[in-house]
């Protein structure tokens, strides 16, 4: 890996010294854009009372990333700041709440409001340098509930990575294809490399479809990390929309896999209505292998800024996972949550 890193670096400076020199002045233009989002959240077969010692609670839930509390409670508030020029420029991505804090959730306190900070350069047309902390491009749904339909994630979403520090190279091949490589530290490791681990990622796309590739050791595994994913999606019509998701990770042996569609019919300007289906599985050697399906049904309807989303939620696992209202083993849980996205 440590070889892969020096001649990517050199594939990356080499033509830029080639580059001539823009001499004429840019305009620059900060901007400042973000979102609040808040939530209600409620079991209809399990128990809505925290359960654990105080300071220790935890709820019971899907068992997928953020909108995991039962009763009114906080997304997160979102502030990018972004100064984009011509040739440079830079984004500062803060988050302040709940959901803010389980996605940079390896960040020390100094830095657990960052959720994305990096300086870019369009060395040309064709080509952007990009350095710094910036959310992954793996998957189908993002941090920010204003990039998902959905306001509940999905497993695949879920199990990440979130987040990656490093250098990328973006390459515009043509009209249809782009291709992407980078060289990061360990997968959510935003701010630090522990122990000289490096990750090498690409990405290939066209015509919106894309290729998704990570591999390298992690920081606290036995072994390296390999994950492909793909990430798409097509306008049947002018009112229906299908994405289409799926991956498969493997560190040593262990990992999960899964696929999801993600169907959306746009009735007005104003309401939209869409389901996520998902089957979801881990794999460990000498284990036999544990799957869900999740099927989300969810409503978008915007007054202005607003978002405003009524979602049901049925998760059904092979094994034993939640309990009921007697506190029995079952595999199965129904939810409902309401949730509200303002974005500036």
């Amino acid at each position: 890996m440590k070889l892969f890193l020096r001649l990517f670096m050199f594939c990356l400076v080499l033509p830029i010294f080639a580059q001539e020199e823009n001499q004429e002045e840019e305009e620059k233009k900060l901007s400042i854009t973000g979102s609040v989002d808040a939530y209600f959240r409620t079991n209809f077969t399990g128990p809505n009372e925290a359960f654990g010692d105080e300071g220790d609670e935890f709820f019971l839930n899907p068992g997928t990333s953020f909108a995991d509390r039962s009763g009114f409670s906080l997304g997160m508030a979102n502030v990018i700041l972004s100064y984009e020029g011509k040739k440079v420029g830079f984004v500062a991505d803060l988050v302040f709440g709940p959901r803010g804090e389980d996605a940079v959730f390896l960040s020390v306190a100094s830095t657990n409001i960052v959720n994305q900070l990096y300086a870019y350069w369009n060395v040309s047309e064709s080509v952007s340098l990009t350095l710094g902390n910036f959310n992954t491009f793996l998957g189908y749904e993002v941090i920010s509930p204003t990039g998902n339909f959905n306001y509940s994630t999905s497993y695949m979403f879920s199990n990440g990575p979130f987040s990656h520090t490093g250098i990328k190279a973006d390459f515009s091949l043509s009209d249809d294809f782009s291709l992407m490589l980078a060289v990061m530290n360990s997968t959510d490791f935003t701010e630090i490399n522990l122990d000289g681990s490096y990750t090498a990622g690409a990405q290939l796309g066209y015509k919106g479809q894309f290729l998704n590739l990570i591999y390298g050791e992690q920081t606290g595994t036995t072994g390296p990390t390999f994950q492909a994913d793909y990430t798409g999606g097509f306008d049947v019509s002018d009112e229906f929309f299908l994405g289409i998701n799926a991956t498969y990770n493997d560190t040593d042996g262990s990992g999960f896999y899964g696929a999801a569609i993600y169907p959306q019919l746009s009735t007005s300007d104003s309401f939209s209505i869409g389901l996520r289906g998902e089957y979801f599985g881990v794999h460990a050697e000498g284990v036999d292998d544990e799957n869900v399906f999740a099927a989300t049904l969810s409503a978008n309807y915007k007054v202005d800024d607003l978002t405003i989303i009524p979602e049901v939620r049925l998760d059904s696992w092979s094994t034993e996972t939640y309990v009921d209202n007697d506190l029995d083993p079952t595999k199965s849980l129904a939810s409902f949550l309401l949730a509200a996205v303002y974005s500036f």
